[in-house]
């Protein structure tokens, strides 16, 4: 298993679909997701350390594993089919539950477990930027820096 995290988040246009983007931890490859609005808002939430007045889905399940003891100790990204991503949430004891990676990852941010991607996916869907692609990447930062959940609503 490969260890990734989590960059950021990013509309794609022109068809404005949010992006979720993961960068290998001792390498450099990217993985990039898309997922939904809501998950994409609910990771920005995490990352740039906004509360909402009432708790999200995903902060939900971070309060109940904690209310229950459970540990959660990584998030696993194991499959790809037909471009549909695959996860699964593991706990101590080796339990597995089968999740979509973008909620996976929203409740990994939450209770600072690690994500990590098995090698095959890795190498089907993982890319590498040149250092041409390095603007890019910092125009990205750029962007992380200034977008808010807002940016989501659909």
């Amino acid at each position: 298993m490969h260890e990734l995290r989590v960059v950021g988040v990013r509309v794609e246009l022109p068809t404005n679909q949010p992006i979720v983007l993961l960068k290998e931890v001792d390498g450099d490859r990217f993985l990039p997701i898309w997922i939904g609005a809501v998950e994409a808002t609910a990771i920005a939430y995490e990352q740039q350390g906004i509360t909402p007045p009432r708790p999200l889905t995903h902060d939900l399940i971070r309060d109940i594993l904690a209310a229950v003891g459970a540990e959660l100790v990584a998030v696993e990204i194991n499959d790809i089919q037909d471009t549909v991503y695959f996860a699964e949430l593991v706990f101590k004891g080796d339990v597995r539950v089968s999740s979509r990676p973008s909620d996976a990852i929203a409740v990994a941010l939450r209770t600072g477990t690690p994500v990590r991607c098995t090698p095959e996916v890795l190498d089907e869907s993982g890319i590498t930027m040149s250092e041409a692609a390095d603007d890019e990447v910092e125009k990205f930062r750029e962007f992380l820096d200034n977008v808010t959940p807002e940016d989501f609503a659909e």
